[in-house]
């Protein structure tokens, strides 16, 4: 009987700077998209822009080599409710970056490994211990800790927020389920041409164009963070296995750190600081608790 594949040591650290390379796109994906909405851009065309971008991208880059293959999916349905998914956690996370710093939104999407866990239960059917539903809960007390509903630091954006965190969980759940129909390239072409045509009637009530040169760069940029992330998100899984990369996600909030601090100046408070460990804990929890049963259910990280 063959033995399962693993990769050398040299391709997982590889793997693993491709990954964190991978979120310092993502988090580009929001430095745009709050700077756009700062400089009076719509959320609905910087939504479209996001996709619209990446979708040119992945012909050019896929096309050529896939041929109309890349166009046909063995599971339309499917994709079009995994493209959905991905639409609706963009636009709510996107608006929400408008009024919250990176640092917050960055933190409650932290919480997609706990709402994964959770979901896998309806949608999934599988078991889930009292240990793991622990963590859950201690990891939406970090939420907690971090948005203090009640008092006047808490923004109704919050909860923009948490939906995207909840419609990336989907979106990650129909990825495992598509990934056995389709290609990476198919996958994600279904991505951009469902958000660009869905969008496409909507968008010219909203149009507007940069008036300065670093406003058209993020204009294009939005899009090409978009796709480079998913490139290499894609790439670095094929050198590592999930549950190797998955405890790197929560680099980005160094990132997101650092962009919220010397781009738009917000730096973390004090309760970011008590509260994003504990939302980072519990999911690392979970990570190492998964990997203890050998269930293969890793996410890698969140996704934009």
């Amino acid at each position: 009987m063959s033995q399962p594949y693993t990769p050398p040591a040299e391709s997982r650290l590889l793997g693993i700077g491709l990954a964190l390379l991978a979120y310092l796109m993502f988090t580009g994906i929001d430095s745009s998209a709050k700077w756009l909405g700062l400089v009076g851009i719509s959320f609905v065309q910087i939504v479209f822009l996001r996709y619209a971008v990446h979708l040119v991208l992945v012909a050019v880059v896929h096309l050529p080599r896939h041929g109309r293959a890349m166009l046909r999916s063995a599971n339309t349905r499917l994709q079009i409710f995994r493209a959905l998914a991905l639409l609706g956690a963009t636009g709510c996370n996107f608006l929400a970056v408008q009024y919250l710093p990176l640092t917050v939104t960055g933190s409650i999407a932290f919480t997609v490994p706990l709402l994964i866990c959770a979901l896998s239960v309806p949608l999934l059917g599988e078991q889930v211990g009292w240990r793991r539903w622990s963590a859950i809960a201690v990891g939406f007390l970090g939420v907690l800790v971090i948005v203090r509903p009640g008092t006047d630091a808490f923004h109704p954006a919050t909860l923009l927020s948490l939906t995207a965190a909840l419609s990336t969980a989907f979106y990650m759940l129909l990825t495992r389920k598509v990934a056995s129909y389709d290609s990476a390239a198919t996958s994600q072409f279904y991505v951009g041409i469902f958000a660009t045509v869905f969008l496409m009637p909507v968008v010219p009530f909203f149009w507007s164009l940069p008036t300065s040169p670093d406003g058209w760069f993020v204009f294009f940029s939005i899009g090409a963070f978009g796709f480079l992330g998913h490139q290499l998100i894609t790439v670095a899984s094929s050198l590592a296995p999930a549950t190797v990369l998955a405890p790197f996600s929560y680099f980005q909030i160094f990132f997101l750190a650092a962009a919220s601090w010397l781009i738009f100046n917000q730096p973390p408070d004090i309760w970011l600081y008590v509260g994003a460990p504990i939302v980072i804990g519990s999911g690392l929890y979970i990570w190492l608790r998964e990997r203890t049963l050998a269930r293969p259910q890793t996410v890698i990280g969140p996704e934009r």
